[in-house]
């Protein structure tokens, strides 16, 4: 079984990557399942998601568009406040 990695809509801020699983039967590729995506972001923690998950080929062709920093600064979650969230009398 071989999994395929596509790259999508790769920027200096993000990419979206597609994997799927494929099998050989007597010469002919079968697609097994449905594809999955995952999106990353050029933050430290999207960093470190595609150094764990992702081979070495796919990390190198994103991180020669993403450079040697992050781009994204990731909020804290007491950062991250809605409009909702704030008491109304």
């Amino acid at each position: 079984m071989i999994t395929r990695y596509t790259l999508d809509m790769l920027s200096e801020h993000s990419v979206s990557v597609k994997t799927q699983k494929v099998i050989e039967v007597e010469g002919v590729e079968h697609l097994l399942g449905e594809p999955h995506r995952k999106a990353y972001l050029n933050s430290a923690s999207g960093r470190l998601e595609v150094q764990a998950e992702l081979p070495e080929a796919q990390q190198n062709a994103i991180f020669a568009v993403w450079g040697d920093s992050p781009t994204v600064t990731e909020q804290s979650p007491e950062q991250n406040t809605d409009d909702d969230e704030t008491a109304t009398e």
